[in-house]
């Protein structure tokens, strides 16, 4: 450990980097015989608003998720570390920030950090048995890794079949029963990730086999628009498109909550819930904002969770899954993690120190870098943006279908509209929101004078997290009044970026059982 990080676990009271938590020991690890099971489901793309324990007003949108809320601990406060896919996942997996894991994009562990131990190692260790229902490559930090069980999109009826996840799902929590094992199966729906329901990128989709629809379909006229975008037509159709995934992903969570019913093992399984990200539309999506990394995080365990309950003080992590998830199995604690447990909290304690949580950015899908780091509390969040500077373009997925197009075209006789596209282009170095009463990100606060002392705190919190973890941002940070140091600190990242391996390949990722031939 780096003379500065012990400098700043002290400071924070040693523990957690994201957090600044008391970092205390494990239990001695629990026999296997009384382990409980750990069903992990991850949506795709999936704004935490868009659920309807969470506020969403579209009718009848997520009644399974609901229903599991009320069965256990919904926080107000839970965030992913990172709002794009894999490295999100990566963080779930390692632990680690993915500047400290190498997990920084569409990557998995580098040559030189193939040490890190992985979540499923750790239970694999201690006699769990591993599963993984899609997105297996994104959720795969070692190609040397195989799962016990391991189903990937093409046999899940592209992602996207409810009825299939609870097929395999149930046979693999009847084969752990069988073997008298726990069981720790990560099921990832594909959906509302693109292309939406019912859409023109969908219908591309559905060559060759046709697609499950969703238990319903919405119209333009019964949906709500986020707050962070404007309420015209072509939103409106694609927003609609975005709520019938959503709702499909619903049907998905309730098949994969039945057939755990059927197995005769609920009682014996810690289900969590939560999305990798916001979804794929400007100023959600791969940034930093607000809907970009806040999820919903759900969390029932029969024995353990008296529920219907809502946390709405603590702040909980991506970096925080491994450790509460290995604290939970009962095992020992595991060194060099970012996260710390929040085990005592579903416990019903309080845990002192969850009052913020960083968040970050690296690269898009398209291997481009655009820096970004985040510290945000109950209130204020400031966003610093390495690359913004005022010629460079974003780009990045959530500009490839109807909304940004319809954005673009709408500014040019809406101003507001015409400022909100320019600021998503191209950003400015800093940005300071007042997400009590600005959730959307609407009012950038940066030059009020009355929130300086807010802002300089945040300055200095994040100055601290960054050299504390190590993060090769620092440097910009530090000098980020000068638009010539911070060329040159973009240009050594593009530099970078180019020597990094191109995206992974999923056929690293086979199985360690045989497949059915009907597959």
């Amino acid at each position: 450990m780096s003379a500065n990080r012990r400098d700043f676990l002290k400071l924070t009271a040693g523990g957690a980097i994201s957090l600044g938590l008391c970092s205390t020991g494990w239990a001695k690890a629990t026999p296997a015989d009384k382990r409980p099971n750990i069903l992990l489901i991850t949506a795709d793309d999936l704004n935490c608003d868009s659920l309807g324990v969470y506020g969403c007003k579209t009718p009848d949108i997520t009644p399974n998720i609901d229903k599991l809320a009320a069965q256990g601990v919904r926080f107000e406060h839970a965030h992913v570390t990172i709002a794009v896919c894999q490295p999100c996942r990566g963080v779930l997996a390692t632990g680690r920030y993915p500047h400290r894991s190498g997990i920084e994009g569409f990557q998995k562990l580098p040559a030189d950090k193939q040490d890190i131990p992985l979540v499923t190692e750790k239970l694999r260790a201690a006699g769990y048995l591993n599963g993984i229902l899609g997105k297996v490559g994104h959720s795969s930090p070692k190609a040397s890794f195989k799962w016990d069980m391991s189903y990937d999109m093409p046999q899940l009826g592209k992602g996207r079949d409810p009825k299939l996840y609870a097929k395999y799902a149930k046979e693999f929590f009847l084969r752990a029963k069988s073997d008298s094992k726990p069981f720790f199966l990560m099921a990832n729906s594909h959906d509302p990730h693109r292309p939406f329901a019912g859409s023109d990128q969908e219908a591309g989709m559905r060559r060759g086999g046709k697609l499950t629809p969703p238990s319903r379909t919405y119209k333009p006229s019964e949906i709500n628009i986020p707050g962070f975008l404007p309420d015209i037509p072509n939103v409106r159709r694609e927003i609609a498109e975005y709520y019938s995934s959503t709702k499909r992903c619903d049907d998905t969570v309730g098949a994969l909550l039945k057939a755990l019913d059927e197995s005769g093992q609920a009682d014996d399984t810690l289900v969590m819930f939560l999305s990798d990200h916001g979804m794929a539309l400007p100023f959600a999506k791969t940034n930093c904002y607000l809907h970009s990394t806040r999820t919903p995080w759900i969390v029932r365990w029969p024995g353990v969770i008296d529920g219907p309950k809502v946390d709405k003080t603590h702040f909980i992590s991506g970096i925080d899954f491994m450790p509460t998830a290995l604290e939970a199995a009962g095992l020992t604690k595991v060194d060099g993690l970012d996260g710390v447990s929040f085990l005592p909290i579903l416990k019903g304690a309080s845990q002192a120190g969850r009052d913020k949580v960083y968040t970050q950015f690296h690269q898009t899908a398209g291997r481009k870098r655009f820096p970004m780091r985040t510290v945000q509390d109950k209130r204020f969040g400031y966003i610093f943006n390495a690359w913004a500077d005022g010629k460079t373009v974003f780009k990045n997925e959530s500009q490839s279908g109807r909304s940004f197009k319809a954005m673009q075209a709408a500014a040019k006789n809406d101003p507001k509209i015409a400022a909100r596209v320019k600021l998503f282009q191209y950003r400015v170095v800093e940005e300071f929101y007042d997400f009590a009463k600005d959730p959307d990100a609407l009012n950038n606060l940066i030059d009020a004078a009355e929130y300086k002392p807010q802002i300089d705190k945040m300055r200095a919190d994040l100055l601290k997290w960054m050299i504390a973890t190590g993060d090769p941002v620092k440097e910009a940070f530090e000098k980020k009044d000068s638009p010539e140091e911070l060329a040159k600190f973009m240009a050594e990242q593009n530099a970078k970026v180019r020597k990094m391996p191109k995206r992974n390949k999923k056929k690293n990722n086979k199985p360690a059982v045989k497949k059915n031939k009907k597959q």
